[in-house]
This record gives structure tokens, C-alpha cells and sequence, in this order.
């Protein structure tokens, strides 16, 4: 008998030597401004896609692209396959018709709790606005291809564009718009990197209208979406999830008080039924940190 099953052990230990090792996965992704927040190897949603990559026990490798590359053009590369195998941005209807998301918000929902940077000399201008109305009569500035720009104009409020993400904070420095709505985890991180001695977040105020923000791949390319569906989920699981979002984002979140804030409240039209709305546990709410 023992015989036998050192035989058959043995066997087993021979074809598992002669199966080929499965082959590592690259994983491209778009090189993008830094946006302050410092090298691209600890950038949040590369971390996460490390992990979640990782956590589906998958063989992958992640890499990006050797040159920048901007929102509009990395949307056009991965719709057909070309430099960029993912990509992370706010989902809407359109984006979800071309692309393939991965339905879980990288950021919980944070990219739609939106501050106003603006100009120092207008801080008691800001600190006097008390209605959605009174905000609306001035000029917000966006990119020109983001989905805040028709959220922002589907609420009634104004809007100026630019296609450069530096150069839109010299337009708002040069009193070309009069606030530039920015994320809380982008706002800050923006403000200490740039410097501008002129700028300020604005006292008191704050927008917010449901968002999500997704890995995207391609439509025929399923198995990726569901290998990183999969590992956020089991990250959802195990609080790793919770402990990235709290380590990148809890600084950010205490220093914008959102709680202590006015927040003018917008509706999304570009929010894809399909947004997981329901799972209460994938978003954030201002006076509480993940746990």
C-alpha cells in the first residue's frame, strides 16, 4: 500500500513538474499628471489595482505607459485596445456603454465631495454664499472632457472649460472662472503642491452629487474585469480595503470637515442605473472614516 501511494504521489509530483507554468499577465495602465500626489508607484488607485490583482491569486504585472497620457486619449486607447489594458475614471452612462466597469468605487464615493478652490481675495464672497442660487451666479471652472463639467451645467450652474489641468489653475489664479471644484482628495494635495500664494479653499461651503470611480477595461476583456472584481471584493471581505482607503484618505477626509460644512446638494444625470447605490458599505459619509 505504501508502495502504491508513493507511485501514485510520484506521478502527481511528475505531471505537475511537466505543466507549464501559467504565464504573467501584463496589466498596462496610463501614465497621468502626478496631481501632487507624488510618485506613481504609491498613486491610490495603482496601489489598489496591485492588491486587487494580487488578492485574485492571479499572475499579473502591472506597468504604465512609458509617455503621459491625458483622460481623453487613454479613454480612446483602451476602447480600442491599443497602449492600455485598464483604466480608472468617473463612470457615466456613455463611458459604461463603450468600456467594461468594474463596479466597485475605487475611492467610495469620495471624488463627488467636491471643495472650491479659489482666490484669496474672494474669501468673504464664498463665505457669504448661503444657496446653491448665489453659487450658480458664478463661473466654475472644469476640464473640458469630465463628466463634472455637464453634472455641474445639468444643476443650472456655470461653467468655464480648459483642456490643460495645469494650466487651469493659472486661469483661475488669472480670474478667468471664479472657483475650480476639486475632490477632497484631490483639493489638498493640490493646493500644497502647487503653491499658489493667491488660492485658498473656500470657508464653509462644499457640493456633492453621487459619483463612482471605476476601473474600466474593455469590453473584450471580461476576464480582467472579473479577476479585479474579484479581488476588491475579497478586500471588501478581510477590512484591507477599509485600511487602504483610511491610510490614503483619512487626512484628507478630517482636514476638509465636510460635517462642519453648507453642502448644496446636486443630482447626477450621467449616473448609470446599474451604480450599486444599495450596498451601503461601499460609501463613504462625511463623520465617518472606514472601519
Amino acid at each position: 500500500m505504501f508502495e502504491r501511494r508513493r507511485l501514485i504521489l510520484g506521478g502527481m509530483l511528475a505531471l505537475a513538474a511537466a505543466r507549464p507554468a501559467r504565464a504573467v499577465t501584463l496589466v498596462r495602465y496610463p501614465r497621468s499628471e502626478p496631481q501632487g500626489q507624488g510618485d506613481q508607484s504609491e498613486h491610490y488607485p495603482v496601489r489598489l489595482l496591485r492588491m486587487a490583482l494580487a488578492y485574485a491569486g492571479q499572475p499579473h504585472a502591472i506597468e504604465p505607459t512609458t509617455y503621459k497620457m491625458g483622460q481623453t486619449r487613454a479613454l480612446v486607447e483602451l476602447q480600442n485596445g491599443r497602449a492600455i489594458d485598464v483604466l480608472w475614471t468617473m463612470s457615466s452612462r456613455r463611458r459604461e456603454a463603450e468600456l467594461l466597469p468594474v463596479r466597485v468605487p475605487l475611492d467610495m464615493g469620495l471624488i463627488g465631495w467636491r471643495l472650491l478652490l479659489i482666490r484669496r481675495s474672494d474669501a468673504a464672497r464664498f463665505d457669504a454664499i448661503r444657496s446653491p442660487a448665489a453659487l450658480q451666479q458664478l463661473a466654475a471652472l472644469q476640464g473640458h472632457d469630465w463628466p463634472d463639467t455637464d453634472i455641474l451645467r445639468a444643476n443650472g450652474y456655470r461653467v468655464d472649460t480648459g483642456s490643460d489641468y495645469a494650466g487651469m489653475f493659472k486661469m483661475l489664479s488669472s480670474s478667468r472662472a471664479d472657483y475650480f471644484p476639486r475632490s477632497v482628495f484631490e483639493v489638498w494635495n493640490e493646493f500644497d503642491a502647487f503653491n499658489w500664494d493667491d488660492l485658498m479653499v473656500a470657508p464653509g461651503l462644499a457640493l456633492h452629487y453621487p459619483s463612482a470611480f471605476y476601473f474600466f477595461v474593455r469590453k473584450s476583456n471580461p476576464a480582467l474585469a472579473e479577476t479585479i472584481q474579484y479581488g476588491l471584493e475579497r478586500m471588501m471581505a478581510d477590512g484591507s480595503y477599509a485600511r487602504v482607503f483610511n491610510d490614503y484618505f483619512g487626512e484628507v477626509i478630517h482636514r476638509s470637515a465636510l460635517s462642519l460644512r453648507r453642502i448644496f446638494e446636486l443630482n447626477n444625470p450621467l449616473l448609470p442605473a446599474a451604480t450599486p447605490l444599495a450596498r451601503r458599505e461601499l460609501w463613504f459619509q462625511p463623520g465617518q472614516l472606514r472601519k
